[in-house]
């Protein structure tokens, strides 16, 4: 009875306290200064989650060099850019003549037997023969309907395309490496909020023990507490996986081992607000590296054209020639036979070829490059309409999401004060666990909006200037 009677009058004073207005006020500073503390206990959690001993932060810059260097798509169009370099360092040696030369030597052994009419018997086994060819060649194209200028243009072109290439794999390696270098700040901010969201559920887990041991709660309460705190325990250990794979992810890009993620990134997400549509939509036609591969094809498209109208044409050539011939022989078969022969002589000309009839393939070849200047055209357009559409998509993103950004800002400071009362509510007992566990989830979803309203503005904006090619300068 006498534990009954205290348990009353503990009631009696917590209602009358709870009453009074005066109560959330009283104890307003006091919490204020415990919220600081739990932030600071969710900041360590974070700190010791990540590791024991201090790791060496990752600039964004640190992240580009290596990965201008070693990502592999990027590799691949240097190699791709080099060959056609290559390729262009010879065009024109297309202009020079051709020279062969052959040589070759047979020996040869006959036996012949012969019984002439009179009598006469005559056996020249054993005769040995050999036989020394040698030549030179050398074949001088002087005209064949210009095919060759148009091939000397063609490969210089496709020097340029390369270089295009590497430009555009560059800017997209740039932007690949922002998008992924963010994401683990991004990450790292969802570990932040979720150390101190489970500061205060441990709050909760303690006060909800405290008021069940009173009598003043039922045990469901402390339950319910302790199955949203280990909820966000579970969420907590699934954050830092996701962190070690957005290293994995970024590592990849810079060409790096994957399994080397001893390094941290910064957590801050810097957002440019200055950026004007018009301004970026000015000039892009010419800019967009994108588009300067399209068109380069084109250019490429045209110069093949050129070189299957120039096989139309006639054939002009000089053509010279050395000859060397020596036979020799061990043995003669009659008197007139020949032991020892040689000769050589030097020899020169023009020749013309003239194409007549090859079955129309040349005028199927003419109509398929005509068709591949059609297909690079509509692949202009097309790339073009693609840029413009991305340019007003990223834009309208990057609007919509600075206002989400300034609007959840806001949020966020209205949810943690929200949390704040309603945790002094419940612990004044003027609450339920269910009002307190609403504020957690509010809070919950405003740090989540915000940290991806913050990480979708930066990768509107980087769409943007990699559009632009912006991200080279």
């Amino acid at each position: 009875m006498k534990e009954q009677r205290q348990k009353r009058k503990q009631r009696w004073h917590i209602h009358k306290e709870a009453k009074s207005g005066g109560a959330v006020r009283r104890h307003l500073y006091q919490y204020k200064m415990k919220l600081i503390k739990i932030s600071l206990s969710g900041l360590l959690l974070l700190c010791l989650s990540l590791g024991a001993h201090a790791q060496d932060i990752l600039t964004l810059e640190q992240a580009i060099d290596p990965a201008l260097k070693n990502n592999y798509d990027l590799r691949l169009a240097r190699n791709d850019a080099e060959v056609s370099a290559n390729d262009y360092a010879y065009a024109n040696f297309a202009f020079l003549p051709t020279l062969n030369a052959t040589a070759g030597k047979n020996w040869t052994t006959s036996s012949i037997k012969q019984e002439l009419a009179n009598g006469n018997k005559r056996d020249t086994s054993g005769i040995k023969n050999q036989q020394l060819q040698a030549s030179i060649n050398l074949q001088w194209v002087l005209f064949d309907g210009l095919k060759m200028f148009a091939t000397r243009s063609r490969v210089e072109n496709i020097k340029v395309l390369g270089e295009l290439t590497v430009k555009n794999q560059i800017v997209n390696t740039m932007a690949a490496v922002i998008n992924g270098y963010y994401n683990i700040a991004q990450q790292k901010q969802q570990l932040r909020a979720l150390a101190e969201q489970m500061s205060i559920s441990d709050e909760r887990v303690k006060l909800s023990d405290a008021k069940f041991q009173t009598g003043l709660a039922p045990k469901t309460d402390w339950l319910q507490a302790r199955v949203d705190y280990n909820a966000q325990k579970a969420a907590h250990l699934r954050q830092q996986t996701l962190i070690v794979q957005a290293k994995a992810s970024l590592n990849q890009l810079m060409g790096v081992d994957p399994a080397n993620i001893g390094y941290d990134v910064r957590d801050s997400i810097p957002v440019n607000f200055e950026l004007n549509y018009g301004t970026l939509q000015q000039g892009i036609d010419t800019i967009n590296t994108d588009l300067k591969v399209a068109r380069q094809n084109i250019t490429i498209s045209e110069l093949a054209l050129r070189e299957r109208k120039g096989e139309l044409f006639p054939v002009i050539a000089f053509n010279s020639a050395y000859n060397f011939n020596r036979n020799r022989a061990n043995a003669a078969t009659n008197q007139f036979s020949t032991i020892f022969n040689q000769n050589g002589g030097l020899n020169y000309g023009f020749s013309a070829t003239v194409p007549i009839f090859n079955g129309f393939n040349k005028q199927r070849e003419i109509k398929n490059a005509k068709l591949d200047i059609a297909y690079q055209q509509l692949s202009l357009e097309n790339r073009r309409s693609v840029v413009n559409l991305s340019l007003t998509n990223a834009f309208k993103d990057y609007e919509y999401f600075k206002q989400a950004l300034e609007l959840e800002e806001e949020t966020l400071e209205l949810s943690k004060e929200n949390v704040m009362v309603a945790l002094e509510r419940f612990r004044q007992g003027v609450s339920t666990t269910l009002e307190l566990k609403e504020a957690q989830q509010s809070l919950e979803d405003s740090y989540n909006r915000l940290i991806q309203a913050r990480y979708n503005t930066k990768l509107a904006e980087t769409e943007l200037l990699r559009l632009r090619g912006d991200l080279l300068r």
